[in-house]
């Protein structure tokens, strides 16, 4: 970077040099124009904004930084932080600029004349090439934004997507250790009964052991599935389908009937009033008498079952109690320890709550309570994938368009560079630039035009005014001679009459050559004519 600049540097030094020439500069100055364009460019990127007010300041001093300005422009506009710094700072170079031009140009022309030309070249070698900077920085700031945007939702989309994935894992997990677990529970129970059935022979038992070892053999696999599933790791994910009713509180009986058929003493009783619950209460419900039971098989074999539903005012109340154990629990009985807390987070999705305990006789007692709930039937309230409650609606209704991902990324795509955008807004800011360079001109033109009209007479006017004329009759047949055309005339001329005030005024017939004007000169004095000269000055 460095290299560049001072490379940077010389070539416009060299560049300077010769404007230094054209405009008479002695050795000094050109050598000290040099210098200051080299620090001046190295300088550019650390002080954008003080590089820019010293060239515009020096530029009348040292013509040699003409061309460095338009690159501290470009750099100033690129590099100055903030809209009100960056007008701030272009504000004070312009001050500076017309400043300096004003101060060393008022003796050869009339201060406004100086101020448009200095403003016309201000906005030609620095507002043009400052504004299309600070453009394309801003420009090229955004695409990197809106890319960075973009890129940052792409990831964030893949997150939900993989905690989608993640809860779906989970569901399926639960949902094989509710109902896998539990009827794999009941053939262990049934094979458990018939192994001690004394009508059976020999190799009938031996039949039952092996279905039972097999059954055993199965809860152990099962747990080791819905492990993996719960640790995370890669499965796929089938799309969730409607709960049948079975698996609902119409559900419950079945399962109860289930139970007795292998031969444990389960009693179903109700009370209140039944009224109909949402989806995922109904199916809650269904899971807690389902695990309740299943524990009650694993952990207390033989023992009675109590299956209450107590419909009361606001939830639904489902209670199963098991006594005692009539014997030892068999030390094959799998348990992945996960149910109870399964049941807790289902009611606690769906604002109700499971609790599970030893009674005083040494039996065991799981109670859930769930709300009845307000929302229309196949509304369902899950936790989104932050852990938060939403509402999982029914699907959209057929005529509903799925949403299109690939559609999604291509409207997403920021291009980086765009050539085309970039030369058609180059474009726009040049045709601006010469259409606001071309107004300038005309105005300074009509200027022009009008300062000659003040200052400009023919021979017969300076012929037809006598010496000893008042001073208000000759004024009155003369125009001013308020023009940037006369500034040094009166000064170049000879002596004027001591004590005299002196109006120039130029040929409008210039028969002094080329770079000659000849000057008509009247001088007054107590308010009468008291000289009238012609003579020819160098331009």
């Amino acid at each position: 970077m460095l290299a560049t600049d001072l490379a940077v540097g010389g070539l416009l030094a060299i560049l300077g040099l010769g404007v230094d020439e054209l405009s008479g500069g002695s050795g000094p100055r050109m050598l000290v124009g040099s210098v200051v364009v080299v620090a001046l460019t190295l300088l550019r990127r650390r002080l954008p904004g003080t590089t820019l007010v010293v060239a515009s300041a020096v530029g009348v001093l040292l013509p040699g930084t003409f061309f460095v300005t338009p690159l501290l422009a470009w750099s100033a506009g690129r590099r100055i932080v903030g809209v009100g710094r960056a007008v701030a700072a272009f504000a004070l170079a312009f001050v500076a600029a017309v400043g300096a031009s004003v101060t060393d140009q008022s003796a050869q022309m009339q201060p406004v004349l100086v101020i448009v030309f200095s403003t016309l070249m201000f906005l030609a070698m620095i507002v043009m090439p400052g504004l299309a900077s600070r453009y394309w920085s801003q420009r090229r700031t955004l695409l990197r934004a809106l890319h960075e945007r973009n890129g940052q939702l792409l990831r964030e989309r893949a997150m939900v997507a993989g905690q989608a994935r993640l809860r779906e894992r989970q569901r399926i997990a639960q949902d094989m250790h509710d109902s896998l677990g539990h009827q794999l529970a009941l053939i262990s129970v049934h094979t458990g009964a018939l192994e001690v059935d004394p009508e059976l022979t020999g190799r009938q038992r031996e039949a039952v052991g092996v279905l039972r070892q097999a059954s055993v053999a199965a809860m152990h696999e099962l747990r080791e599935v819905v492990g993996i599933l719960r640790d995370g790791v890669e499965a796929p994910a089938p799309v969730e389908e409607a709960q049948p009713a079975a698996r609902g509180v119409a559900g419950i009986p079945g399962v109860v009937e289930a139970a007795r058929g292998s031969g444990t003493d389960v009693r179903l009783t109700t009370s209140g009033q039944p009224r109909p619950l949402v989806a995922a209460c109904d199916h809650a419900a269904y899971r807690i008498v389902q695990e309740a039971l299943t524990n009650a098989y694993k952990h207390a074999p033989g023992a009675p079952i109590a299956v209450e539903l107590r419909y009361e005012d606001d939830s639904l109340v489902v209670e199963i109690a098991n006594g005692p154990a009539a014997g030892p629990a068999d030390a094959e009985v799998v348990s992945g320890g996960q149910g109870l807390t399964g049941l807790r987070e289902r009611a606690r999705l769906v604002g109700g709550m499971v609790h599970a305990g030893a009674t005083e006789g040494g039996g065991f007692r799981v109670a859930g309570v769930l709300p009845y709930g307000t929302e229309p039937a196949g509304t369902e309230e899950v936790a989104d994938d932050f852990g938060q409650r939403a509402h999982a609606r029914t699907p959209a209704p057929a005529g509903g368009r799925p949403m299109d991902w690939a559609a999604v990324d291509k409207e997403l795509a920021v291009r980086v560079r765009s050539r085309t955008g970039g030369v058609a807004v180059g474009c726009g800011i040049a045709f601006a630039a010469v259409v606001l360079l071309v107004i300038v001109l005309g105005a300074g033109v009509v200027l022009l035009v009008d300062s000659a009209g003040d200052a400009m007479i023919g021979r017969d006017e300076y012929d037809a005014v006598h010496v000893g004329e008042s001073e208000q009759s000759v004024r009155d047949r003369l125009p001013s001679g308020e023009s940037f055309m006369t500034a040094g005339a009166v000064r170049k001329g000879p002596a004027r009459p001591p004590g005299s005030d002196c109006l120039a005024l130029l040929a409008d017939e210039s028969s002094g050559g080329w770079g000659t004007d000849v000057v008509f000169r009247f001088c007054f004095q107590d308010g009468k004519l008291v000289d009238k000269q012609v003579y020819e000055v160098k331009q």
